[in-house]
């Protein structure tokens, strides 16, 4: 009964006759079916080629891309005429990325000038402190194949025990907490900061891998650096602190101008 549907000829018909009276029932006056290139479009779609390529289009490649770039206007505007940007949830967070993207470009088209990026840093000098630092050298005891790996390394503070290979190193200049505990792990870095520096060896302190004794040479004080020191960091910050402003100051004016209607939370309760 229905097996002609099956047909694709047919299908294609039916589908097609469907999207243009479907398309009858959209007012496209607000649409115009006029798709002008300029040559700053021709030029755009070349050095789009060129940058993904790295080479120019030939005449017959350029022809293609502007041929693709007229294929896809006109598909965009019919889709518009038909209404099928409406309720699509892709297409709506597609255009709320835009504007955001478009928002923050606006704002960031004028670069800082050097006073407003000091500006920037005095605010937020403590975001390029920099930590402390510790120069030491340790002996290691090996949980494996010792019976008293703790007892051997306090031994070892004064007489000469026999330390065991670490698999990584022995001496570590200049390194932060951070730093030292990605390599030795937490309790050893916590232990660590307790030192003083001092030309004896200390401890012993407990790493992920054992027991050690610690020769701590030096710490170096955490301090924040000149604005010089850090300028492109600075410049780099403020530029996405910008960006980011810029958007939540254009929302909060955008918001003003709508009415919010919540739902009743007694209603979402029930």
């Amino acid at each position: 009964m229905i097996s002609w549907l099956k047909d694709p000829v047919t299908s294609f018909v039916i589908a097609g006759t469907a999207i243009f009276l479907l398309s009858g029932m959209f007012s496209d006056s607000e649409i115009s079916k006029v798709v002008e290139l300029s040559d700053a479009d021709v030029k755009r779609l070349s050095g789009i080629w060129q940058m993904q390529r790295s080479r120019e289009p030939s005449s017959d490649e350029l022809n293609d891309l502007v041929e693709q770039f007229v294929k896809d206007e006109i598909y965009f505007r019919e889709s518009q005429r038909l209404g099928l940007n409406v309720n699509d949830s892709i297409i709506r967070r597609r255009l709320v990325q835009k504007l955001t993207f478009l928002t923050e470009d606006i704002a960031s088209i004028q670069p800082l000038d050097k006073t407003a990026l000091q500006d920037f840093f005095a605010q937020n000098k403590e975001d390029y402190r920099i930590p402390e630092r510790r120069s030491f050298t340790h002996k290691y005891f090996s949980n494996e194949g010792r019976e008293n790996p703790e007892q051997d390394a306090k031994a070892a503070l004064d007489t000469e025990v026999k330390s065991d290979p670490f698999m990584l190193q022995t001496d570590y200049k200049g390194r932060t907490l951070g730093q030292i505990r990605g390599f030795l792990g937490n309790e050893f870095a916590e232990a660590l900061k307790e030192l003083e520096p001092s030309p004896d060896w200390q401890g012993p302190l407990k790493s992920a891998y054992g027991w050690h004794t610690v020769k701590l040479h030096s710490v170096e004080p955490s301090y924040v650096p000149e604005f010089a020191v850090v300028a492109e960091r600075v410049e780099s910050d403020a530029a996405i602190a910008v960006r980011s402003n810029a958007s939540e100051t254009y929302y909060e004016e955008l918001r003003g101008r709508y009415e919010i209607v919540y739902p009743d939370p007694m209603k979402l309760a029930n």
